[in-house]
């Protein structure tokens, strides 16, 4: 099977992926247009003897650990939050990354990082203590109309030591929240109650303030089209307890790093127009 066939169905995940490592759509589609980019022009390099997936996201992380911060001189890469990426260890970032979001197994890993699941296991334990330790309680604003869900992310989020500001069921529920108590994370299912959409809910939001999304659908590949904008976050539902913590931690993450007075450059998804 040809390479540019074998790889296709796996994109948008590699797309999900690249942009959390970076912390921004624009970095992170940047990378993943640099490894076409390479495989245009030296189809052979793409690793052989794998499955398709394990050697598109063998060949991303070679790609992402050998560019320098100065690899896109049309300004790509001068996020904050890629910046800040530089500050964490890099290697650990990508395994949890791998493990808790993507959903490898350990011995997948392995064979992306090539390196062994002794190794990954370490790897995984150091990224979970950095991340952890530079992360603040945080106001969280949860939308998502179906009761079980919404009180699972509840729990998740207080699991990690946040404060949940309140559950919007509707569009209208959700502004209200917002107005009352600024959210500093906002967790939003896409359809909601009253037939009203998530993501305008959340266009509306990011017009009066600045914070990191993360969307939580069961059709995650509707919002990685390639069609710009596209969310930085998402998680696929039925989602994953420990997939959610991580994403949380990510976006928290960046949004801490990255902030600076009247310059936000990937704190989560850009407005996004509704269309679900």
């Amino acid at each position: 099977m040809p390479v540019a066939q074998a790889i296709t169905p796996h994109l948008p995940s590699l797309r999900r992926y690249a942009r959390a490592l970076s912390g921004s759509q624009e970095s992170g589609d940047a990378y993943v247009i640099a490894l076409l980019e390479a495989l245009v022009e030296s189809p052979s390099m793409f690793p052989a003897g794998i499955p398709p997936k394990i050697g598109l996201y063998r060949l991303f992380s070679r790609i992402w650990n050998s560019v320098g911060t100065n690899a896109f001189p049309d300004g790509r890469d001068k996020s904050l939050a890629l910046q800040s990426l530089q500050t964490l260890t890099p290697l650990p970032r990508q395994a949890f990354l791998l493990l808790s979001v993507e959903g490898f197994e350990p011995e997948e890993i392995a064979e992306i990082l090539e390196t062994n699941i002794s190794e990954v296991a370490t790897l995984v334990a150091t990224a979970d203590d950095e991340i952890a330790n530079l992360l603040p309680p945080a106001q969280i604003l949860i939308i998502e109309d179906e009761p079980l869900t919404a009180s699972h992310l509840e729990d998740l989020v207080s699991e990690l030591g946040h404060h949940v500001i309140g559950v919007a069921r509707t569009h209208k529920e959700a502004s209200a929240l917002a107005q009352k108590h600024q959210p500093e994370l906002i967790l939003s299912d896409i359809q909601l109650a009253d037939g009203s959409s998530g993501i305008a809910a959340v266009n509306e939001m990011l017009e009066s303030f600045d914070a990191p999304v993360i969307f939580v659908t069961g059709h995650p590949e509707m919002l990685l089209t390639g069609t710009k904008p596209e969310p930085t976050f998402l998680v696929a539902k039925p989602f994953n307890a420990d997939t959610v913590k991580a994403v949380i931690g990510q976006a928290l993450f960046f949004e801490i790093r990255s902030h600076k007075p009247a310059v936000k450059e990937a704190a989560g998804p850009s407005a996004i127009h509704a269309a679900t």
